[in-house]
């Protein structure tokens, strides 16, 4: 369900592309309120989400790894490792060390939660102003949960099933720690982009965690009730 603050909201929606009303769409059909403060807000949304699916796709078509922290690499042109992340490189934009991640994505290599931020990052970078963006995020560093403060998400209970969203699936008998769980973006009805495994149906997400489980496991991998997104108004403001 969405609520327009100022009564603007009109279910004409020429402007958007075919996902980007698919996304309006199940913004609409869900039994969640979604508020805006004007029409402008919703659609600003709209579009972060739409860019979120783009670079999730442009994530997994790219070259780059999945890798735990111990052997994970960034391209030091722009990062330097520390001890607990990638730290941008003095002298460096922000906004062209994140384009080197997808434009050079062979230098990388990565887990699952540390894609999510920077899925987050491009998809910020593609639909604000760069100056704002550098502003922003001029100290970047990039590991897992350590991200810059102003990189605002929120976490939910509960399945809303949003384009766009981020969900995650757990693996309580995993073997190898970095198999835990696999965060993932929900793309649209039945898809979902997890690095290191791809883009899967639910049931492909389970069955690829359920083969990374210790010798004579019993718990399947399931998916949490919980929603992961950004709070998409705090950027909204740097357009």
């Amino acid at each position: 369900m969405i609520s327009i603050s100022d009564g603007s909201f009109s279910k004409n929606a020429t402007k958007l592309t075919s996902n980007e009303k698919k996304i309006l769409n199940a913004l609409e059909n869900s039994p969640t309120e979604y508020q805006y403060r004007n029409l402008d807000e919703l659609y600003y949304e709209i579009r972060l989400r739409e860019k979120i699916i783009t670079n999730s796709r442009l994530l997994n078509d790219s070259d780059a790894k999945f890798s735990s922290f111990e052997h994970s690499y960034f391209n030091p042109t722009f990062w330097t490792k520390q001890n607990n992340g990638y730290l941008l490189n003095k002298g460096k934009r922000p906004s062209e060390a994140i384009e080197d991640i997808f434009t050079n994505s062979s230098a990388y290599s990565f887990e699952c939660v540390t894609s999510i931020v920077l899925i987050y990052y491009k998809s910020i970078l593609d639909t604000i102003n760069t100056h704002y963006f550098n502003e922003l995020f001029s100290q970047l560093l990039v590991w897992g949960h350590h991200f810059d403060s102003d990189l605002s998400m929120v976490t939910y209970e509960g399945l809303d099933y949003i384009p766009g969203d981020v969900y995650y699936f757990y693996n309580p008998d995993f073997e190898d720690p970095i198999w835990m769980g696999e965060n993932s973006v929900y793309l649209e009805e039945g898809q979902y982009f997890g690095h290191g495994i791809g883009i899967v149906t639910h049931n492909e997400m389970v069955e690829a965690l359920n083969s990374l489980r210790k010798e004579d496991a019993k718990k399947d991998a399931y998916l949490l009730e919980q929603v992961t997104r950004l709070v998409f108004s705090d950027f909204y403001l740097y357009t």
